[in-house]
């Protein structure tokens, strides 16, 4: 029937086993990272770990593509931690919920479409700057708390911790170069597993960030007054983390249709996620949004269904019910070198081979959302910075285009033909190109090779047609579109109306 959707997409052929392996590989490396997020947000340990089991199940069946992975991600967690030092953990139950609500209408009125706007320089430093971030966490495995303080490792534990990354690294480069059949990074976590436990190495593990045992998630609903004074508290903290998660997650989808060469659904994923964290509200967990690591970790692994993120979230959820004993042993180590891994194969190492080819602004824009990124740690922040200065650059450019051509006719009628839009942008030059003190008594202004924009360029138009009035000479604007015809204060007395050359636009309001 047509507009059915399966949403479960199983009607493309599935490599179960490839499927299967990524999903469990991606459950290994999600955890350590929900853990720490918790932790760093304040909350209880096994409130990150419900998220990534809630998130990731349930976008990864309704969410807008295959291959996305969505988790307790740092993004979204890191807008709570005000929230949750000032209020507590049931406002940051009731904050997340709220925020779901906001990304499903986002979705409901197909807004999720506005990330066509952002531009491809924006997108290389997203991705450029999301790297170094993810690589430069990794670093902090690299330190051990003494009296409190938080210090670099030396010596033995040093040399054991860079030993046991460089492994993991070392087999993640060489074995898809002998076979493809299992994913490296599964291999290279199941191999420095069994050489820590082999030799009795002593190294961080998993048990060190925290205990993994619990329960299924249990339902809660936020225990805090219902009133206006409440929803000012988190409406705030709710519309932030709904944008900063959606801005990541369409991302992250975009650079996902970009690698597989096929095309996701932005509106149906801003739903699927809000939908997820609606339920993390209610079922204790910290909410979250696509993670673009944990997607680069299932798609290296190769895997392209919804299987694999099923199987990572059943994998999460069942580690936190049978399996803690065995996954609180896995050295830190080991899923420290994936991390890193994935940090290079997020890289857009391709951007430094065209960057001579590129326009300055474009550089300046990629370089800013990279550093706004790696400092500030604020995605949504960065892309938004990064679109706004690309549209104003746009329009400084298009302002440059404007032109006119100008001719007298036999009649001794000047005629004005425009090329290039009219906006706010090229106002100025517009009104530069009329000489109305020397000009004849009739004029005719062509807009067959221009185009009205705005409300700025009607407003030109006005004023230009009023400074003629004055002059007491007639001017005639002719290829204007009913839209612009309309919106002219004195559109009847001055434009000549052609029925079959005009076209037919609107001008934005």
């Amino acid at each position: 029937m047509k507009g059915y959707i399966n949403i479960f997409d199983f009607s493309q052929k599935i490599n179960y086993k490839t499927e299967i392996l990524a999903g469990l590989t991606v459950a290994m490396t999600m955890m350590p990272e929900s853990l720490s997020f918790a932790i760093l947000a304040g909350l209880p340990p096994l409130v990150g770990l419900y998220a990534a089991f809630i998130m990731g199940l349930v976008t990864s069946i309704f969410g807008g593509r295959p291959g996305l992975i969505s988790g307790g991600a740092g993004a979204t967690v890191i807008v709570l931690i005000a929230l949750m030092k000032s209020h507590g953990i049931e406002y940051v139950f009731a904050a997340v919920a709220l925020a779901g609500v906001v990304q499903i209408l986002v979705g409901i009125f197909k807004f999720g479409k506005f990330i066509r706007l952002v531009p491809q320089p924006v997108m290389y430093g997203f991705v450029n700057g999301l790297a170094v971030v993810i690589f430069m966490s990794q670093l902090e495995q690299f330190k051990t708390v003494v009296n409190g303080e938080s210090t670099w490792l030396t010596g033995t534990p040093l040399l054991v911790m860079g030993g046991l990354v460089l492994l993991t690294i070392a087999i993640i480069v060489v074995l898809p170069k002998i076979t493809k059949v299992v994913p490296p990074s599964l291999v290279a976590i199941m191999v420095v597993f069994i050489v820590v436990l082999g030799f009795d190495i002593d190294t961080k593990t998993v048990r060190d960030i925290a205990s993994v045992s619990g329960g299924f998630p249990p339902f809660h609903i936020p225990q805090l007054p219902v009133n206006f004074a409440t929803l000012q508290i988190i409406l705030p903290y709710a519309f932030i983390m709904a944008g900063v998660g959606l801005t990541e997650g369409l991302l992250t989808l975009n650079l996902v249709d970009e690698l597989t060469a096929t095309r996701g659904n932005g509106n149906r994923e801003c739903i699927a996620q809000g939908s997820a964290n609606i339920l993390n509200g209610f079922f204790f967990g910290m909410g979250g949004c696509p993670m673009i690591a944990q997607t680069l970790v299932n798609l290296s692994a190769g895997a392209r269904a919804r299987l694999s993120g099923i199987v990572a979230s059943l994998t999460i959820l069942a580690i936190v019910l049978f399996g803690a004993p065995i996954i609180e042993l896995v050295p830190m180590a080991a899923l420290t070198g994936v991390m890193i891994m994935v940090a290079f194969g997020t890289f857009e190492w391709a951007s430094f081979r065209v960057i001579n080819k590129m326009p300055k602004q474009d550089i300046f824009v990629g370089m800013l959302v990279a550093a706004i990124t790696i400092f500030l740690h604020n995605l949504a922040l960065a892309v938004l910075i990064g679109v706004i200065i690309s549209a104003l650059v746009f329009a400084w450019e298009s302002a440059k285009r404007i032109r006119a051509h100008k001719s007298v006719d036999e009649h001794g009628t000047k005629h004005y033909k425009i090329y290039g839009p009219l906006f706010f942008g090229s106002i100025t030059a517009f009104n530069e190109k009329f000489d109305i003190s020397n000009d004849p008594q009739e004029v005719i202004i062509d807009f067959s090779e221009s185009r009205i924009a705005d409300m700025s360029g009607i407003e030109a138009l006005n004023k230009i047609t009023e400074r003629y009035h004055k002059a007491g000479k007639k001017v005639l604007l002719k290829h204007l579109s009913p839209d612009c015809r309309q919106l002219l204060r004195n559109a009847n007395d001055i434009i000549e109306v052609n029925i079959i050359e005009d076209p037919n636009y609107h001008v934005a309001v």
